[in-house]
């Protein structure tokens, strides 16, 4: 039910529980007086403090909660975003450390999913091996890790004449899921077209500002519904939040309006494609 970081109503791409999420979350809004369930969606500035990221990141979901959110949606990096190769690594932790833990508390204690959208994980053989899974994580409102997709698609560019030279792949094992796009002006409308091919809801948290000498991020973490309208936008100057009514009965009016799905074709269609 959701990608990048999130599609609501569809997705293989991201969330193998879907119907346990899809069920939770209509029994919270039930017992409330929204006639929707209420998503967060996050932008922050994470730098290579690990601590005041979190203290950041904690007071959203507070405030998320307190205001009615169901789930909350945190960007990819939300832990931290290091200055180097070497603080990146250094900096990174396992499931079981003490970031993803003060997190599966946080959930248990206010009673709401989380999405963290990009967690730097170290790799099972660290060792002898030390590099990272870039883990996007979905945590129940009991607490418990309930999802992890480590992303396989991983971002290289090079942009000599902007200074700009990013290598993920130097250091982040590739995993079996899939990555969703760069939060830039181009990603604001590739969310858009993404939400009307799929016709689900995308909500898209993000990094704003400048995470220190090396790097900035610009911002506008998105909900869109899945005619591609967008329901809020963060703005590319500071970290705050939207809040968005989910309402999950309009992603089947949609497909029963425009039954795209049902024009899918085999498979082994494309195959032929492919080696004509």
């Amino acid at each position: 039910m959701y990608t990048i970081r999130c599609v609501l109503g569809s997705s293989a791409q991201y969330l193998a529980s879907l119907p346990a999420l899809r069920h939770t979350i209509k029994l919270h809004y039930r017992m409330s007086s929204l006639p929707h369930p209420l998503a967060a969606v996050c932008q922050v500035t994470a730098t290579p403090n690990k601590e005041a990221n979190f203290s950041t990141c904690k007071q959203l979901v507070e405030d998320a909660s307190e205001r009615g959110a169901h789930m909350v949606f945190l960007p990819e990096g939300f832990d931290y975003i290091g200055s180097s190769r070497e603080e990146t690594l250094s900096l990174s932790e396992s499931l079981s450390g003490d970031t993803i833990s003060r997190y599966t508390q946080l959930a248990r204690k206010l009673g709401v999913w989380l999405s963290l959208g990009g967690f730097h994980e170290r790799g099972h053989d660290w060792e002898t091996d030390q590099r990272i899974y870039n883990s996007h994580i979905i945590i129940n409102d009991k607490g418990d890790i309930v999802s992890v997709y480590r992303k396989s698609h991983l971002f290289d560019v090079e942009l000599p004449e902007k200074g700009v030279s990013l290598k993920e792949s130097a250091f982040t094992i590739p995993g079996p899921s899939i990555v969703s796009p760069v939060q830039t002006p181009i990603g604001k409308v590739l969310l858009r077209a993404r939400a009307i091919e799929t016709q689900c809801f995308v909500l898209a948290a993000a990094q704003v500002g400048k995470h220190h000498e090396k790097r900035m991020s610009y911002g506008h973490a998105l909900a869109v519904d899945p005619w591609g309208e967008v329901l809020g936008d963060c703005g590319g100057e500071k970290p705050g939040m939207v809040l968005v009514e989910m309402d999950l009965e309009k992603v089947n009016r949609t497909r029963r309006n425009m039954p795209v799905q049902q024009h899918r074709r085999d498979v082994a269609f494309y195959h032929v494609l492919d080696q004509t």
